[in-house]
């Protein structure tokens, strides 16, 4: 499987401007990009971390910052771990991030709270090969150099991948790449594979002459979630406030599985991403998520990535990830076993 070089550059743009939320390690510069755009009305601000594409744009897609009682100034980061620390360091509110970010912030001992989570399918966090690979199951992988980022979801579904399949991460050569590069590696066959996550899932099955060779079902636990500032926690005007924009997120993520097409044409503005990579994304993953509660089965999955993360020296301690969650919010909320949502058929 080769990508032409010419086409590169269409790739590697989109991609650069995704820079996960689901990101550990990153190497990415991750500033903030300031207060760019304030919301509503009142004496209290929300300061909000967001990434592009992200809360912001869903939530207005969605109507959901129309009538605020409270203002929102948004900043935008680049990826989890810069946004984490601008939670720690008091200069957001809160703000989303993928399922590894928080083992990484808080295995720093970094001051935040996990007060939201939602639940969504797996089916985008895959392990990619070229269609023409001699590669059919995980097992294959041994001996093959295989590209991940270092701490991402991605990361650790490969870890677990491995070890369903009988292997450990000694029996593959991993390339920690960020996700441009590794497209780059990808295309030119500079590696076997490539343990990815939507957006990249769906840009790189459309783009590239590329296959599954596995999904996460089964080994990742699919969640999203909210982290707080516990300054922000402890001012009751701010708690309120975040208890409003959680359920708005809620409402918004309801809009999305609703209104897919209409979501995929916004995401795909927001991002450079292609119209169909968009709503691939949204009908695979992005769409199927469910609000849940951040409950004793979630917080022992979170467990299960900072052990093994921790028993790889990949974070400098072990903790209890319990100790960085508040569940103030989760009142009213399924359980975050809940079943994400499906769109009854598989995208492209």
């Amino acid at each position: 499987m080769k990508i032409p070089k010419s086409a590169l550059p269409a790739l590697l743009l989109p991609l650069s401007l995704l820079l996960s939320a689901c990101g550990g390690a990153s190497t990415a510069a991750g500033g903030a990009g300031g207060g760019d755009t304030t919301d509503g009305k009142g004496d209290v601000t929300l300061n909000v971390g967001d990434q592009k594409g992200g809360a912001e744009a869903v939530l207005r897609a969605a109507g959901e910052l129309d009538d605020l009682k409270y203002r929102i100034t948004w900043s935008t980061f680049t990826s989890g771990p810069p946004l984490l620390e601008a939670v720690s360091a008091e200069a957001a509110d809160i703000g989303g991030v993928g399922n590894t970010p928080p083992v990484f912030a808080a295995g720093s001992k970094s001051k935040i709270r996990i007060v939201g989570a939602s639940h969504g399918t797996t089916d985008g966090e895959v392990i990619a090969v070229p269609k023409d690979s001699p590669l059919k199951k995980p097992k294959d992988l041994k001996g093959k150099t295989v590209a991940v980022a270092q701490g991402s979801s991605a990361h650790f579904q490969l870890i677990a991948s491995l070890k369903r399949a009988g292997l450990s991460v000694g029996d593959v050569k991993i390339s920690y790449l960020q996700p441009a590069d590794a497209l780059a590696a990808f295309s030119r066959g500079k590696v076997d594979a490539w343990a990815i996550w939507d957006p990249y899932t769906s840009q790189v099955l459309r783009t590239a002459d590329a296959r599954v060779l596995t999904t996460g079902k089964g080994v990742s636990n699919g969640l999203n979630f909210q982290v707080a500032s516990p300054a922000a926690l402890k001012d009751r005007k701010k708690s309120a406030a975040i208890a409003d924009y959680l359920k708005r997120l809620r409402r918004a993520q309801n809009w999305v599985f609703r209104h897919p097409e209409a979501w995929a044409k916004v995401w795909a503005k927001e991002t450079g991403l292609p119209y169909g990579v968009a709503l691939d994304s949204v009908e695979r993953t992005n769409g199927t998520r469910v609000t849940v509660a951040v409950d004793k089965p979630a917080v022992a999955s979170e467990q299960k990535i900072a052990d093994t993360f921790a028993a790889l020296k990949l974070i400098p301690r072990r903790f209890s990830f319990a100790d960085y969650v508040d569940t103030r919010y989760n009142r009213g909320l399924p359980a975050s076993s809940t079943q994400p949502r499906s769109y009854g058929k598989a995208p492209r």
